[in-house]
């Protein structure tokens, strides 16, 4: 573990050290058991929030339910380990409480954090209404307790009416649908029992995908910063996903009429993520761009700046993940999926130089195609 104590930031008029932790968190979370869960209704119009009293019964359907979103949630690329800060965190305390048995009584417990996260909502009303589970898991790291903010979609149902002696079929919007379990979660956490010299305290989901995010920072992260407390801790999936976007952000800016050079830097990078553990960004920058210094510098500085070490210690699982298939856009209106085998297969697919910046893609010895 690399540990670092060196940026001071100020949340809710108090100052703390930020911390910066890179470290190697191993697989991810694979067996899940739910032990126990509790359902609330957050609902910001609500002058209250609606607390349950009981937990849920866990049917096969219900189970099913939850087990598809939070075995989602753990394969999902945004979920990333956070550790808490150090200033006082209610959450935090209570969610020790019932890790450590010092208060084992779920419903409690999660009336708590209802209660914590509903008055948070209340402060911003850009902030959705949701459903809010806390759920007691069981995994092949240990035990957690998972919250998940199922924010409401829309749905619609059939509605049988009888006009005289016949029979009108509608459509009847819902506007507190939950998200089915095809539908990904937005935001929820896993916090472990908190133990000396574990390098973070839990897994956390924070996306704003898919959604405009017009409000101030308060609103944008009120999940991790406000409700949760808590700093995202950089492991080597991270850091591997962060090289990958930085890369790509400073390609589309800085070669934009040369296509032979976005090749050579987009093939270069790929190759080493696929065959090296390591990547050093000074030695990449100085094979991309030798003869080039201040495109060297540049690079260098862009891809540091994005909170990246000298070293990145290359996640595998995530990068045969995200070169599975290539896309491609093609000055703006062309688009091509490829799977990674027929991409390398010069039988089927190959990039020609044309001498002058540009390129040709070429996909060769076709016998077979459909139209969508």
């Amino acid at each position: 573990m690399i540990y670092e104590l060196n940026k001071t930031k100020k949340k809710n008029g108090v100052e703390y050290k930020e911390q910066k932790f890179s470290i190697d968190t191993g697989d991810r979370v694979n067996d899940i058991n739910i032990q126990d869960a509790v359902i609330h209704v957050l609902d910001s119009n609500a002058g209250e929030p609606i607390l349950n009293e009981y937990t849920l019964e866990l049917t096969e359907d219900t189970y099913n339910f939850l087990y598809k979103h939070i075995e989602k949630i753990f394969k999902n690329d945004d979920l990333v380990p956070a550790a808490f800060n150090q200033e006082k965190n209610l959450v935090k305390e209570i969610v020790q409480d019932y890790l450590n048995g010092i208060d084992r009584d779920i419903i409690e417990i999660s009336k708590g954090l209802a209660r914590q996260l509903f008055a948070i909502m209340k402060c911003n009303i850009n902030i959705p209404s949701c459903d809010l589970i806390v759920t007691s898991i069981i995994t092949d790291q240990g035990p957690m307790l998972g919250i998940l903010k199922l924010d409401y979609v829309n749905s619609f149902t059939h509605q049988v009416d009888f006009i005289g002696n016949k029979i009108g079929v509608g459509l009847i919007k819902h506007s507190a649908a939950l998200p089915g379990s095809s539908q990904r979660i937005q935001r929820a956490a896993f916090i472990k029992p908190i133990r000396g010299g574990q390098t973070f305290d839990l897994w956390v989901l924070d996306s704003n995908k898919g959604r405009k995010i017009d409000y101030d920072e308060y609103g944008a992260n009120y999940f991790s910063n406000t409700f949760l407390g808590c700093s995202q801790v950089s492991d080597s999936r991270t850091e591997t996903k962060a090289f990958i976007h930085a890369v790509e952000r400073w390609t589309r800016n800085n070669i934009t009429e040369n296509a032979v050079e976005a090749e050579n830097i987009r093939t270069t990078v790929k190759d080493k993520l696929q065959e090296e553990d390591n990547i050093n960004i000074t030695e990449l920058a100085d094979e991309l761009f030798r003869d080039e210094p201040k495109k060297k510098q540049d690079f260098e500085v862009y891809i540091k700046g994005n909170g990246l070490d000298e070293k990145i210690k290359v996640d595998k699982q995530f990068v045969e993940k995200k070169f599975k298939r290539v896309r491609l856009k093609i000055d703006k209106d062309i688009d091509l999926y490829i799977g990674k085998e027929a991409y390398k297969d010069q039988s089927k697919f190959e990039i020609q130089r044309n001498g002058d910046g540009s390129i040709n893609m070429i996909v060769k010895n076709v016998i077979n195609y459909i139209e969508k």
